[in-house]
């Protein structure tokens, strides 16, 4: 959530930054529409291995994640940011932010062994 003041919305720079990865994922859930999105994925997505569908109030995923611009690291624990579309075969997923490669998928059944 982002607190502006309607007589100066452009001088706050987590607006700007929300109103910029909105209108990147805008983009590019229109070039999925137009079916012009699979051929122009990003080679340095991210990858996120042993991921798991998760919410925290919103779907997101939660996983290893490698080759991140911002949460540098190999096998790195993250949550990423709300998830707003997967593709079918469950190797893309597309965030708030940015796109992710999915890798393997965490076995739920081991997750709900481990916690008992």
């Amino acid at each position: 959530m982002l607190v502006f003041d309607w007589n100066e919305p452009g001088r706050d720079e987590r607006f700007e930054l929300q109103l910029q990865r909105l209108k990147m994922l805008v983009a590019d859930m229109e070039a999925v529409q137009q079916r012009r999105m699979q051929k122009a994925l990003p080679e340095e997505a991210p990858i996120l291995e042993q991921w798991a569908p998760t919410c925290r109030p919103a779907p997101c995923l939660t996983g290893l994640s490698t080759g991140h611009p911002r949460l540098v690291g190999k096998d790195r624990s993250i949550i990423t940011s709300d998830l707003q579309l997967v593709s079918s075969d469950q190797t893309w997923a597309r965030t708030t932010s940015r796109w992710y490669r999915l890798g393997t998928q965490r076995r739920m059944e081991k997750t709900l062994r481990s916690l008992n």
